[in-house]
């Protein structure tokens, strides 16, 4: 893990590895990857317990992954960058109950299909992951909190042991410190 600043990502060595000047990239050995779907698509194909074994099961956690990413982040990702690039702007006001409308949508018609299961799709999934991180971005908004049943999933998702180790690694890569181990 390294980090790469505003200015680097727009440099050529980070286009040559992302061509969007974005974050993340992959290396491994020759390959080279972008885009977090097609990242973590390619970690859970090779680590048992992200992608089921069944085939249909398997193709419904890879939907999951799109759905997290091409429907439910983009209204997500716009109220976010209004909050942050246009919250000063005097027809943000006007506009920010629009965005959290579109949000809401999203989290209603997910919160339906999760209804009380614990995870999308049976067990914990690569679909999970994604939706799970997605749906983080919404921290400090209140709009989750809104949506009980998906602030549980978050919840949970976030509980998993393997997510606190990647959580303390990435930590550990802006602080410095050692990250959790085990």
């Amino acid at each position: 893990m390294r980090l790469v600043s505003f200015d680097a990502m727009m440099q050529p060595a980070h286009r040559a590895l992302h061509p969007f000047g974005q974050i993340p990239t992959w290396q491994e050995g020759g390959l080279v990857l972008f885009e977090s779907g097609a990242i973590v698509l390619h970690v859970a194909g090779r680590h048992p317990g992200l992608l089921p074994d069944d085939a249909q099961a398997r193709a419904r956690a890879v939907a999951w992954m799109f759905a997290a990413l091409d429907t439910v982040e983009p209204p997500i990702w716009e109220f976010n960058m209004a909050r942050v690039l246009e919250g000063d702007m005097a027809w943000h006001a006007a506009r920010e109950p629009m965005l959290k409308q579109r949000v809401h949508v999203r989290l209603s018609q997910l919160a339906t299909r999760l209804g009380d299961a614990d995870w999308l799709d049976g067990g914990f999934t690569s679909g999970d992951l994604m939706m799970i991180t997605v749906l983080r971005r919404l921290a400090g908004s209140g709009l989750l909190e809104q949506h009980p049943t998906l602030a549980a999933y978050v919840a949970r998702g976030e509980a998993r042991p393997a997510f606190g180790r990647a959580f303390a690694a990435q930590l550990a890569v802006f602080t410095g410190q050692p990250g959790h181990e085990g």
